[in-house]
C-alpha cells in the first residue's frame, strides 16, 4: 500500500479530527510535476524534518511539542492511521481562500505563504482527507523511504480502520470544503 510522507504533528492533528485537508505542492524530488495523488487511500508516514514552532498555529504547539518528545525508536517508524481522499482542487494564492480554509489545518498563517511562495508557478492542492485510526504498525526504515518525496510504497496491506470523525462531522466539513474551493 502507498503511504504518503507527511509532518508527524499533522498525522496527529489528523487523528485527533483538529485537521482535514493537507496542502501539497510536491517534494523537492517532484518539481517538475508537482504534486500529485497516486492513491485515494494511504498510509500517513509521520516525518520529522521540518518541524518547527513558527510552522504550526500556537494553538497546536502542545501537539508538536508531544509529537517529537514520542518519536519511534531509531530505524523504525510508526504508523497508526489510514487516509481516504474525498476531494480535492488545485488552488491559486487567492488569500481569501486561503484564509477561509484556514480552520481545516494546523499551519501557520506564514507556513502557508511560505508554501504558496515556494515554486509560485505550481498550484496549491488542497485535499479533503477521512482519517482512521488502525492498529500501530512499526516499520523498519528503508533507504527508499529517504529524500524529499511524499509517496512511498509500504510492505502492508492494512486498508481498514475506525473512522477519527462521523459521517456527519465529515459530510458538513467537506460541504464546507468545497463551498471554499468552488468559489472561484
Amino acid at each position: 500500500m502507498n503511504g504518503l510522507k507527511e509532518w508527524a504533528t499533522v498525522v496527529r492533528a489528523l487523528e485527533h479530527g483538529k485537521q482535514t485537508v493537507i496542502l501539497r505542492k510536491g517534494g523537492i524530488l517532484e518539481t517538475a510535476s508537482g504534486f500529485k495523488i497516486e492513491s485515494k487511500k494511504f498510509l500517513l508516514f509521520p516525518t520529522w524534518e521540518h518541524q518547527e514552532a513558527k510552522h504550526v498555529k500556537s494553538e497546536y504547539h502542545d501537539f508538536l511539542n508531544q509529537t517529537l518528545n514520542q518519536k519511534p525508536k531509531e530505524g523504525y517508524n510508526t504508523i497508526t492511521s489510514i487516509a481516504e481522499v474525498l476531494d480535492e482542487k488545485d488552488i491559486s494564492a487567492d488569500e481569501i481562500m486561503i484564509d477561509n480554509l484556514s480552520s481545516f489545518h494546523i499551519w501557520s498563517d506564514e507556513y502557508i505563504k511560505e508554501r504558496i511562495n515556494w515554486m509560485p508557478e505550481k498550484p496549491l492542492k488542497a485535499i479533503f482527507l477521512r482519517t482512521y485510526k488502525i492498529p500501530q504498525i512499526d516499520i523498519a526504515l528503508q533507504p527508499d523511504f529517504e529524500g524529499c518525496k511524499s509517496w512511498i510504497e509500504l510492505n502492508s496491506n492494512q486498508n481498514s480502520g475506525e473512522s477519527v470523525l462521523t459521517d456527519l462531522e465529515i459530510k458538513t466539513e467537506l460541504n464546507r470544503f468545497r463551498e471554499i474551493v468552488n468559489e472561484i
